[in-house]
């Protein structure tokens, strides 16, 4: 009688459906759960930047001159580079 309590006992603990099966579950579906509210506020956020782009005629054009480097016509672009700070005597 006392095999088969242990073995039950054991069984409840680390078997298919037993406590530390039931502890990883619980693991997996909260990071589950954090990844589905991620991918969420990123489909808002790309939900938010489309409907922008058909209605702002300003956000193409933003998008174009930073992503592509595009310039209106007439415009000049200046290229400044960081120079070294002179040396201390």
């Amino acid at each position: 009688m006392v095999l088969l309590s242990l073995a039950v006992i054991v069984d409840a603990i680390v078997g298919d459906r037993g406590l530390l099966a039931m502890l990883q579950a619980r693991e997996q579906y909260e990071a589950t759960t954090a990844a589905l509210q991620q991918e969420k506020a990123e489909n808002e956020r790309l939900r938010e930047q489309k409907a922008r782009l058909l209605n702002d005629p300003t956000a193409i054009e933003e998008l174009a001159r930073g992503e592509l480097g595009l310039m209106r016509p007439g415009e000049k672009l200046f290229i400044v580079k960081d120079l070294k700070p002179p040396a201390a005597h």
